[in-house]
């Protein structure tokens, strides 16, 4: 009987489960045990203080639009490609855009991977749903040693358990996620090993580099019926020359979460947020932000460099396949920013500093 299933057990009969010696009220859903907190109510995850996320009838009335989507070609082959390093030592980064939020970052000696997406769809299923329209910019086979991959959340086109279940059997890396992630991996890949934390841990990697939880205002699901039964985080990964930030999925609300990130993490190196999948602004402001507000978030953090991603690879929104970068340039004339400030990666693209 496994830990999980007997704390579910507990739970729905309401006995409370006991862990360290000390009694704590336990609730489950399909994907995670605990107590209550701040942003768990015993069911699903939320961002406190904010209302709920867009109805499922809203979702309907989007996907059914007649007007405002915006074609995009079969192919859009990327004109990078890359074959990275086995290692980059010290405080020296190497960041190449796989595709879409896959990243890989070099550094201290470590080499790690976020939200790693090598599968031809972002989808439950291999024949339906959105197909990537540019191959991955670093092939499966030339990828380095991977020693973490870290996973923001569950939607599809960030936890991908076909390239999970392949990064496991090649490379066995240390496997980080928020809580409730690591039961959709084992349940696609059984002998997978990931771990959990809530936001607010510090989890140390090796080599004097550590990854925070932090709060993003987004969601989850993989299915009609799981919606925030699992967590979501940005990531902000100290290393010896300077913090980097990794956001997967956020909304940007009235910028107080970001405000929180640049008091509690005042060394930012790198910044490496989403610049796409945004359009129509009344369904997705909640949870996707535009390129205007991703600068804005640069600002915030007072980054020296931000790296775009999140765009060009799946279609998943309304805007055309050219708009964010269209639109990152007017953010970056509108804030004063030089293009190498902030720049719209495209797969195999590298930056280095």
């Amino acid at each position: 009987m496994t830990r999980r299933f007997l704390l579910r057990l507990l739970s729905s009969v309401g006995i409370s489960a006991v862990a360290g010696g000390a009694s704590a009220k336990t609730s489950c859903n399909s994907y995670y045990c605990g107590p209550p907190s701040d942003h768990f109510d015993g069911r699903i995850f939320f961002n406190p203080g904010r209302p709920n996320m867009k109805s499922f009838g809203d979702l309907m009335r989007w996907r059914f639009a007649s007007e405002g989507k915006e074609d995009w070609p079969d192919e859009a082959p990327s004109p990078h490609r890359d074959v990275p390093p086995q290692r980059v030592g010290g405080s020296a980064l190497r960041v190449v855009h796989v595709g879409h939020a896959s990243i890989l970052y070099q550094t201290a000696g470590l080499n790690i991977l976020v939200d790693p997406v090598w599968s031809d769809r972002a989808s439950p299923v291999p024949f339906a749903g959105p197909k990537r329209v540019n191959a991955p910019g670093v092939a499966f086979e030339d990828l380095p040693p991977i020693d973490v991959v870290l996973v923001t959340h569950n939607h599809y086109d960030h936890l991908d358990v076909t390239t999970l279940g392949r990064l496991w059997a090649a490379h066995r890396p240390r496997i980080v996620t928020p809580l409730g992630n690591d039961a959709i991996m084992k349940a696609a890949v059984p002998e997978i090993v990931a771990e959990t934390h809530d936001w607010g841990a510090r989890v140390p990697l090796g080599d004097g580099v550590a990854v925070h939880f932090e709060e993003c205002l987004h969601w989850s699901a993989r299915g009609l019926f799981d919606r925030r039964e699992a967590l979501w985080a940005a990531f902000m990964v100290e290393t010896p020359g300077g913090t980097i930030v990794h956001v997967g999925d956020t909304g940007f609300g009235d910028g107080a979460v970001f405000e929180r990130w640049a008091r509690k993490h005042p060394r930012i190196r790198l910044a490496c947020l989403p610049i796409g999948a945004y359009e129509p602004r009344w369904f997705m402001k909640d949870q996707h932000v535009d390129p205007d507000e991703a600068v804005r978030i640069a600002r915030i953090l007072r980054a020296p460099v931000a790296l775009g991603h999140h765009w060009g690879t799946f279609r998943l929104t309304d805007e055309g396949i050219d708009r964010p970068p269209a639109a990152l340039a007017e953010a970056r004339r509108r804030h004063g920013l030089s293009e190498r400030r902030f720049i719209a990666m495209r797969p195999g693209q590298v930056w280095q500093g």
